[in-house]
This record gives C-alpha cells, structure tokens and sequence, in this order.
C-alpha cells in the first residue's frame, strides 16, 4: 500500500539534494516516520525503507538509530535557528525586526507540527545525548536572542539589556507556550500564540532594571 502521508519540509539547509545525498535523505527519512511513531518504536528499518537505501549505507553514515535522530533534530533547529538570524538582521525598524523574529520562530515550528510535537516531547526518550543537545541549542537559542535585543537598543537606548541568564528565560517560557500549545491540538496554528510572545518581550523589555543596590539588599532577604 502506497504511503500518502503528508512529508514535512525537509530539515536541512537548502542546495542539498536529497536524492544524491544519502545522509541528507535518511535525516529527512527520520523526520518523516517520527511524524508517525514514537521514537522508542521506531527501527533503524523503518528509516532505511523511507530513505530507500541500505542499511549498509545507513551504518556508513549514523552509528545508530540514536545518532540519525540527533542529526535530524540538530538540522530542524539549524533551520530554525537561521530563520530567526535572517528575520533579526533586516533593515526593518528595531520593534518590527524583533517582531519578524517571533513569527520566524513560529512560523517554522508551525510548518512541520507533528515533527515539532515528537522534539519536544519525546526527547527524554532519546537519552542523555538528545537532552545535552537540546540544552545546547537552547543556549544558542538564547544568545541568538540577546543579541538581536542588543542591536535593537542601539536604536532605542531606552529598552533594557538582557543576560544570558534572563534569555534563557525568556526562550524557555516560549518554549513551554509553545508546548502546551501543540498538547491543546493547536500545532498547526502556533503563530496565534505570537501576540503572547511579543508581550512577553516587551514587558522584559521595556521593564526598569533593578538596580544593583537594591538587588543586594533582596537577595539579603531571601538568604
């Protein structure tokens, strides 16, 4: 029976061709049967079939099922990651830069929500090394956006800067919208929780620093 189920974007850069590159056609291979098993049921077979190779040209390229998965989700953010970069690096105006950020963001989990689903998920089901990436790209995530904020202040000296602690925060409270909004069934729709994020950013944004004085004496406080 022929498989007509919608295939996801492919997760990796444009100008690759996945018909002549194998490790470009099983990494999209993975993304297309995580649309449709959980990780833990998935088989180094069940890749191969959709890639139509080997599984001597899968061992040629990925140790394991787990190694296939790690490049597949390291290719998704990669693609994500970038899109942001672009949107951050337009000549529109400092607000609207930040603003085609988010919907960058959004709109490229949007497009492939079952895949998104599964990253966020079904990581811990990968092991120690699929957490470590996560939190690596989180962090790339995080620096991604505090530089955009950085840029944007050298046209409105009034916002306020942010650390990579406070990015951090920030990325993981999207994050987790954005997780309970796909376990409401509304993945394909993410770009509606956009008005959410962006009052997010400006409420950090556009909020007075603590100064350092009183910032001790709080955390006297709390000691």
């Amino acid at each position: 029976m022929q498989d007509h189920s919608p295939r996801p974007p492919p997760p990796f850069p444009d100008g690759i061709d996945p018909e002549a590159d194998h490790r470009a056609r099983l990494v999209q291979a993975m993304a297309e049967v995580l649309t449709q098993k959980g990780y833990a049921d998935i088989s180094v077979t069940d890749v191969v079939q959709r890639a139509r190779v080997s599984k001597r040209t899968f061992y040629e390229h990925f140790a394991d099922k787990e190694a296939c998965y790690l490049a597949t989700y390291s290719a998704l953010s990669d693609d994500v990651l970038a899109r942001i970069a672009a949107a951050g690096q337009s000549d529109r105006p400092a607000e609207e830069r930040l603003l085609a950020a988010t919907y960058a963001y959004l709109t490229a989990l949007e497009e492939r929500p079952l895949l998104t689903r599964t990253f966020l998920t079904e990581i811990q089901a990968a092991g120690p090394e699929a957490l470590k990436l996560r939190r690596t790209i989180h962090q790339r995530f995080a620096e991604l956006l505090r530089r955009l904020v950085d840029r944007t202040r050298h046209e409105r000296p009034g916002l306020r800067a942010i650390s990579s602690q406070m990015a951090a925060a920030i990325v993981g409270g999207i994050n987790e919208l954005v997780l309970l909004t796909i376990e409401e069934g509304r993945g394909p729709h993410l770009q509606a929780i956009g008005p959410t994020v962006v009052e997010l950013l400006r409420a950090v944004l556009l909020a007075p620093a603590v100064p350092k004085r009183r910032a001790a004496r709080l955390r006297r406080r709390t000691s």
